[in-house]
């Protein structure tokens, strides 16, 4: 039987397939439609029974009929700050939609990558699965109204499934240098460039910071925890930290005065992210295992280690 991982190749994807390898399991279909080429090097050290590439996997899927024990459904357009709600809803709701038809028809279990995006501003200074979500960018609708397809499928028709709000993921891997870098993987790479890091608005916005394996170890605990189809849980850190801390952090870590580059606050982000983790503490075990200090320097020293010839003004000092 396989395990199927859409977005395989990316970031979380291609970490949980490491999860799944880590509990002698082999058996998973990567599924990534690959839009960059580079992605590739994030299946290099795992173990898989088949690549296929998105739109072959979903024209395709009768291929699987009987033969798959569960799908994690990590793939999705995931910039926060596009503005095309169809194109939002094209390339993840329609494509969730899609892929919960063919796990009802074969009673498939369907783990569902959603966001704290979903909340949007919230009034509450921790947010909780119970609050009613207010998203405020096309991105944010399109993963909620996946978990709310997800909930129907469960509640109409018995499909087993549970829906992971993920706070700010990241962690070794982390692409820095795409169109829509999260602030960690950018900071860090800006700094070891020598270059002026790019703050927008007065940068004690704050955020959830949730590291991957975090994360990861939430999407296996979900798939054998028993009662909780049709669930939304918090995966976070049940923290918060500004983004000037990690400025703070990174100064100190890599000794340097790392200088700001100030633009404005972009449209549809939020002010402050916490999750209230107790949820998935009662029904999953989910536990914190990885503080965001200690998660931080672990990322830091993996990008040192990656980008050498871009560090150059902070590695030629003898700083590393």
């Amino acid at each position: 039987m396989y395990w199927i991982v859409t977005g395989a190749a990316g970031f979380i994807g291609s970490k949980l397939v490491e999860g799944l390898n880590r509990c002698g399991i082999t058996d998973v279909i990567a599924v990534d439609n690959l839009a960059r080429a580079d992605k590739f090097r994030n299946l290099a050290d795992v173990e898989i029974a088949d690549y296929l590439d998105q739109a072959e996997f979903i024209g395709n899927l009768e291929r699987f009929d009987g033969a798959v024990d569960a799908v994690f459904h990590q793939g999705a357009c995931s910039d926060t700050m596009e503005t095309d709600g169809r194109y939002m809803l094209d390339n993840n709701y329609a494509y969730s939609r899609r892929l919960l038809d063919w796990c009802q028809d074969e009673d498939v279990p369907l783990i569902y990558a959603s966001s704290a995006s979903v909340y949007g501003e919230s009034h509450l200074k921790i947010q909780d699965e119970d609050q009613r979500p207010f998203p405020i960018s096309p991105y944010a609708v399109s993963k909620l109204a996946g978990e709310l397809y997800c909930r129907l499928f469960s509640r109409l028709y018995g499909l087993e499934t549970v829906s992971l709000r993920y706070f700010n993921v990241f962690g070794p891997r982390q692409d820095p240098e795409s169109d829509y870098a999260e602030v960690i993987p950018r900071f860090i790479l800006q700094a070891l460039r020598g270059e002026p890091v790019e703050v927008h608005g007065d940068g004690l916005q704050s955020r959830d910071f949730t590291f991957v394996t975090d994360v990861v170890q939430a999407n296996l605990l979900a798939a054998k925890a028993p009662n909780v189809s049709g669930e939304v849980f918090n995966v976070g850190s049940g923290d918060t930290h500004a983004v000037m801390d990690i400025v703070v952090f990174l100064s100190k870590f890599l000794g340097i005065d790392i200088k700001c580059r100030r633009t404005p606050p972009r449209q549809g982000d939020v002010r402050r992210t916490q999750a209230d983790i107790g949820k998935a503490k009662r029904l999953l075990g989910y536990e914190l295992e990885v503080e965001f200090p200690v998660g931080l320097a672990i990322t830091v020293k993996h990008f040192m280690a990656q980008f050498p010839a871009g560090a150059g003004g902070l590695l030629a000092e003898g700083t590393r």
